[in-house]
């Protein structure tokens, strides 16, 4: 019994044109300034929030509606197509 190490044939490498990595980088980059936007905004929400906290903002009693107040328009009705 010999022990052969095989040598498993690595994959063949492919050379990316100018133009591609170039889109390659500006790919990244913008995955990593939306990130950052996201971490941003994340920061202002939890510094208004604390500042709210501090200042003993209670939040809203009655619920927030998206109808206006007052009476429905009236609908006027379908015409058959």
């Amino acid at each position: 019994m010999t022990n052969q190490m095989q040598i498993s044939e690595s994959p063949e490498v492919e050379q990316l044109k100018p133009a591609e990595v170039a889109y390659e980088i500006l790919h990244g980059f913008g995955i990593a300034l939306g990130l950052s936007l996201l971490w941003a905004m994340e920061a202002v929400r939890d510094r208004v929030f604390r500042l709210l906290d501090r200042l003993n903002v209670r939040p809203r009693v009655r619920r927030a509606s998206a109808f206006p107040p007052g009476q429905p328009r009236r609908r006027s009705p379908r015409r058959a197509s």
